[in-house]
């Protein structure tokens, strides 16, 4: 049988800390960020931490969160897990944007791209690219066959850049857009030189949305946050 992608729900929170955070002495506001973490790495199955501080203007911290969706109620414990892990910290810690939907098959190829990256991996690429994607009113009204002839030109350039993955997730009706797009790459030049290409595609006439972007460094250990947090 073929491999299908599992059911994960995703959530990227943009997080900027007070200007009561930057009065605490560095301990202290060491022990604001670990305790939230440590409180929401318990409450989750996977988080991964990235540097948005000199990259954009209103977040600090990219926070990436995800578990298995196998049922309602994982949804459910998801976010109470969330909510309690943020809420000690609330004086010190404001979130600037969220993003979150779900992973599903798609419905243009048969099989899981070996280009799909994984939430629960133990390392992460350099840079994380993420933000809203939102379809124009017109393209669904497409048949299915021009959609996946559409879809098959997207499919075919990104296919060149084999060092960048892609993690494509389905929020309709539970976010204001209707895909979160997430992508991994050592090189964000190549990712540029990727979208340039795509922009060039007929399926391009029908992207309503596709901002606001945030890009994020990696950061695999929780002591680099001390250098700049």
């Amino acid at each position: 049988m073929a491999e299908q992608t599992p059911e994960t729900l995703n959530h990227f929170a943009m997080l900027s800390f007070t200007e009561a955070y930057w009065r605490l002495p560095p301990e202290s506001r060491r022990g604001v960020r670990d305790g939230f973490l440590s409180r929401l790495g318990a409450a989750v199955d996977a988080i991964h931490l990235y540097q948005l501080t000199a990259l954009e203007s209103q977040a600090d911290l990219l926070v990436w969160t995800a578990s298995a969706a196998a049922s309602p109620e994982a949804s459910a414990r998801f976010f109470a897990g969330w909510a309690g892990a943020i809420a000690p910290a609330r004086e010190y810690i404001i979130s600037r944007d969220v993003l979150w939907g779900y992973t599903r098959p798609s419905q243009y190829t048969k099989t899981r791209s070996t280009q799909e990256l994984d939430p629960f991996a133990p390392s992460r690429e350099r840079y994380l690219i993420v933000y809203p994607f939102v379809k124009t009113a017109e393209w669904y009204q497409l048949d299915r066959e021009k959609r996946q002839e559409l879809m098959a030109g997207h499919i075919r350039i990104g296919t060149q850049y084999k060092d960048i993955t892609q993690l494509l997730l389905y929020s309709f009706g539970l976010q204001d857009q209707e895909f979160v797009v997430v992508y991994e790459t050592e090189d964000m030049r190549r990712f540029l030189a990727l979208v340039n290409e795509l922009r060039g595609t007929e399926a391009r006439v029908y992207t309503a949305r596709d901002w606001p972007l945030h890009v994020g460094i990696y950061q695999p250990d929780w002591e680099a946050l001390a250098s700049w947090l």
